[in-house]
This record gives structure tokens, C-alpha cells and sequence, in this order.
């Protein structure tokens, strides 16, 4: 029996008071949390999503796609990405849109997410768009799926090398309040 008054898109759009949640769904919330900060902010930003849909986050684009209504009600787009070069370099991208005339948005804040063997594969984008730097009313959050025991993957894998040789900052929330606390910090 469900109390009245609480329904199961509490968990992205209840402001105050205790919420229960996934880690995959904190990943969701992060983005429109941000989108909130903005907007209380006066800020006129957007938000923009990609990844690798092989990733072992796989169930992050599910969750997505069920929020669908509330990321586009809120200027959130999510695009898949081919893979995981392609999606960075999308990200990349939406850091740009501040140097185009006539831009919808002052900024773009950027979520790009994908598997460890992407992380490797999109070294080249991760430290071209990092020596650019990001937009300054954007920001953008890389999340690294890794498979260190290699149930999903031919090779046992972990990021945190490959971002650190990005000079990429790491962090590794241990618990879904971090996430949703290192992930405001990490786009910001």
C-alpha cells in the first residue's frame, strides 16, 4: 500500500526531506538537480547526455529513457552515442556553444558516460576537450562503468589511469549521497 502523496518520480523531482534511490537513478538526478541550480541561479543553460549503451552503466540509459518527460521538461537532452569517441566528442562540443552567435543557451553542462575499454578508446577526445577546458556556465561530468573482475569484458578494467593521464580529476563516491554530492562537484 502506497501512502498518499508519493509516487515513484519522487526520486527526481521531491526537493526536501528523505528520497530513496538507486545509484543509476542518482546519476539521472544529478542531472536535473544541476538544471535546478541553474535556474535558481537566473542562469539560462541546457544539458546534454551521451554514452556507449554497451556500457556496464547500461541501465543508466534505461533510466534515462524512463525520465524521459522530466529531462525534456527541464532542457536535458539525451543522445546515445555510437560509441564512446563519438559521444565525447558530442560532450566536447556542448562546451563550444557559448561562441556560436545567437545561442539558445548561455551554457551546456555536458554528462558523457561509457565502459573502462572507452575510457581508453576516447583518450584523445578526453585530452583535447580537457586542455580546452569547459564552458564557463557549462561543466561536464565523465562516469566510467569498470569491470575489474571482467564479467562483461574480455579484460579485467579501471579508469582511474587513464582519466589521471587525461589530467581528468577522479572521484569515487561510496555511497549514493556521494554520488549525487561528487557529481554536482564534478560538473561544477
Amino acid at each position: 500500500m502506497t501512502q498518499p502523496g508519493i509516487t515513484l518520480d519522487d526520486k527526481y523531482t521531491k526537493t526536501d526531506g528523505v528520497v530513496l534511490m538507486s545509484g543509476i537513478q542518482a546519476l539521472v538526478r544529478i542531472a536535473i538537480d544541476q538544471r535546478r541550480r541553474d535556474i535558481a541561479a537566473g542562469l539560462n543553460t541546457a544539458g546534454y547526455i551521451s554514452g556507449y549503451r554497451g556500457s556496464p552503466l547500461g541501465s543508466f540509459d534505461l533510466e534515462l529513457g524512463k525520465a524521459k518527460a522530466l529531462l525534456k521538461a527541464g532542457g536535458i537532452v539525451f543522445q546515445p552515442g555510437i560509441n564512446e569517441d563519438l559521444a565525447a566528442s558530442a560532450i566536447w562540443g556542448t562546451q563550444q556553444v557559448a561562441l556560436q552567435p545567437g545561442a539558445r543557451h548561455d551554457g551546456v553542462f555536458g554528462i558523457w558516460y561509457g565502459k573502462a575499454p572507452g575510457v581508453d578508446r576516447s583518450g584523445d577526445a578526453f585530452k583535447h576537450a580537457n586542455g580546452s577546458g569547459t564552458a564557463s556556465l557549462g561543466g561536464v561530468l565523465a562516469i566510467a562503468g569498470d569491470d575489474h573482475r571482467a564479467k562483461s569484458s574480455s579484460f579485467a578494467n579501471q579508469s582511474e589511469f587513464a582519466f589521471v593521464d587525461a589530467e581528468i580529476p577522479v572521484l569515487n563516491p561510496a555511497s549514493v549521497e556521494d554520488v549525487l554530492h561528487f557529481g554536482l562537484a564534478g560538473i561544477a
